[in-house]
């Protein structure tokens, strides 16, 4: 039987919670199928995925099914999914959070007693990158986010012409973090990243305009 991916499935929860079921107050029966969500995504070694791994448990009427334990492994590749065991919410639906580890390509199954096949994710991983190089023109960070490894770098240069720009960072940013720069139409600053987090950056002359950027730095 070929599964289905559902990616709909805040309206679908929607729809059996406010009774757009036909009118059928009946509870829910036994699991009968997994439908998978946040399978094909593409990584780096070593790190969470951005997004979980779902699935919804249905029963034979295609009704989300509460507080079933579903059971998450991965089954080659390497890598680990934390947790390895979870419950589905009132809605159906049960997520664990995966690193591929250090293999290009990794499966996890998802298995729920009562359903005879397990849901598949296949997921993907490369080395981060170790530099990335961020344009300021036309009123824009190009690209917008950059990913780099702890001990990259990354470089930003002014090509906007005349226009003046400058690159802040927000006080909530991971530490160190690059200094605040000043307001210049030419140059380069260039800064060495050695925390793993989120970092949010913007010119403070041309944020009004959507001038604002991200460097994500990953193990």
């Amino acid at each position: 039987m070929k599964r289905r991916q559902w990616a709909g499935w805040g309206v679908l929860a929607t729809l059996w919670a406010s009774g757009c079921n036909g009118g059928d107050t009946q509870p829910p029966g036994p699991p009968a199928d997994l439908v998978p969500s946040g399978g094909g995504q593409s990584w780096y070694f070593n790190n969470p995925l951005p997004a979980p791994l779902s699935v919804m448990v249905l029963d034979v009427d295609g009704r989300p099914v509460p507080g079933v334990v579903v059971m998450w492994t991965v089954e080659s590749g390497g890598g680990a999914v934390i947790p390895v065991q979870s419950t589905t919410d009132a809605n159906g639906i049960a997520s664990t959070s995966d690193s591929v580890g250090l293999s290009t390509i990794q499966r996890v199954s998802a298995a729920v007693d009562g359903v005879p096949s397990p849901a598949s994710f296949n997921e993907a991983a490369t080395s981060a990158p170790t530099s990335a190089a961020v344009s300021l023109q036309s009123l824009a960070f190009n690209p917008q986010n950059s990913v780099v490894q702890t001990g990259g770098t990354v470089t930003w240069m002014w090509n906007d012409g005349a226009i003046g720009h400058n690159v802040k960072f927000n006080a909530t940013d991971p530490t160190p973090h690059p200094a605040d720069s000043p307001t210049q139409a030419t140059g380069t600053e260039t800064f060495t990243f050695t925390t793993v987090g989120s970092y949010a950056f913007f010119c403070s002359v041309h944020q009004a305009q959507g001038m604002t950027g991200k460097v994500t730095v990953v193990h």
